[in-house]
């Protein structure tokens, strides 16, 4: 058998192989906010380790700030294959049929991140990514962004002060509720249309994390900011269920050990990114920042916590008072460590 002929006949078994096992595998991700927001460093963040630790067997491709979609079309689009990856805040899991996603939105159910950070990473958080399997979603990590802050066109000390204000809001039953038991009227929005709404007086405030107050340059068109610390606003990192159980099982190992390292570096820049972003809106002097004293946060929690019992048919009772039961235990170590 001549030379060439062999090479020809070992090329033609080998090559399909060989191709398939250095096809790329490209991973859509799509997110809502800027690249400069914790959310937004942390997709780029994976991105670079996914590249990297598969040595270019996977590309991601992140586009951030709505290029592809809003935020009320991203999940669709995620179930219909159309993205791969996104992490949208947890209130968008409600909309979908997973109500009991909607205890994250509850007004001052986390007394603090280390409560927080236990309910997430432990059997709960893995119950409720379990709801969404029957969805076509699997659930890989849970993201921070941080404790919300409201803000409006005059100063909110008090509840009396929400008094026929329009909110925006996620779409959420609970923030909806949140927001009437203030005297606001809510208002559903898509994130990226709340800088233009606020500019033109459609609505005449809303609640963030200071990091998005700052990137999206809400400063700009709100006189005042109230440090309440209210309640909380974070991300799950999710997946088309099809597309992720269809990578090869090594790549798939590498992914989630990538997303693993990213999560913690997410987390740890959370909280810095709103310390920070809190110092810029001060330094740019359009904004008056209030800070509300011990009884003004009281008559906010008193006016706001009796929603924890109108929302257990809806998230759970067991689901609230697990998380109480975590609170409790990190309250008391808290106490033994002084």
């Amino acid at each position: 058998m001549h030379l060439r002929t062999l090479v020809a006949i070992v090329l033609a078994l080998t090559l399909p192989s060989t191709l398939s096992a250095a096809e790329t595998i490209v991973i859509k991700f799509s997110h809502v906010v800027t690249p400069s927001t914790p959310k937004g460093k942390a997709a780029d963040k994976f991105k670079q380790l996914a590249e990297e630790r598969t040595q270019g067997r996977v590309k991601v491709e992140v586009y951030p700030n709505s290029q592809l979609y809003k935020d009320r079309e991203e999940v669709e689009a995620l179930q219909l294959g159309a993205v791969h990856m996104l992490a949208p805040s947890l209130s968008k899991f409600g909309p979908i049929g997973a109500r009991e996603f909607e205890v994250f939105d509850l007004p001052y159910i986390f007394p603090n991140k280390t409560t927080l950070h236990r309910v997430m990473d432990g059997a709960l958080g893995r119950d409720l990514f379990g709801k969404l399997e029957a969805k076509g979603i699997l659930g890989l990590a849970y993201w921070d962004n941080g404790f919300k802050q409201m803000s409006a066109n005059k100063p909110l000390r008090l509840p009396a002060d929400f008094k026929g204000l329009k909110l925006r809001i996620q779409s959420s039953k609970v923030l909806e509720a949140q927001m009437k038991a203030l005297g606001a009227n809510p208002r559903v929005m898509a994130f990226s249309e709340v800088y233009t709404a606020l500019q033109q007086g459609v609505v005449d405030g809303t609640e963030n994390p200071v990091s998005n107050f700052y990137t999206q340059k809400m400063h700009e068109v709100q006189k005042h900011l109230t440090i309440s610390d209210h309640g909380y606003l974070g991300y799950a990192v999710i997946v088309n269920k099809k597309f992720w159980e269809g990578l090869p099982a090594d790549i798939r190992a590498v992914l989630e050990k990538a997303m693993q390292e990213t999560t913690v570096y997410e987390r740890d820049i959370a909280q810095k990114e709103n310390d920070e972003a809190l110092e810029k809106v001060r330094a740019a002097g359009t904004t008056q920042i209030h800070v509300l004293t011990p009884k003004e946060r009281e008559a906010w929690r008193k006016q706001l916590v009796t929603m924890h019992k109108d929302f257990q048919d809806v998230v759970g009772q067991a689901n609230i008072a697990r998380i109480n039961k975590i609170a409790a235990e990190v309250e008391k170590e808290s106490k033994a460590k002084k």
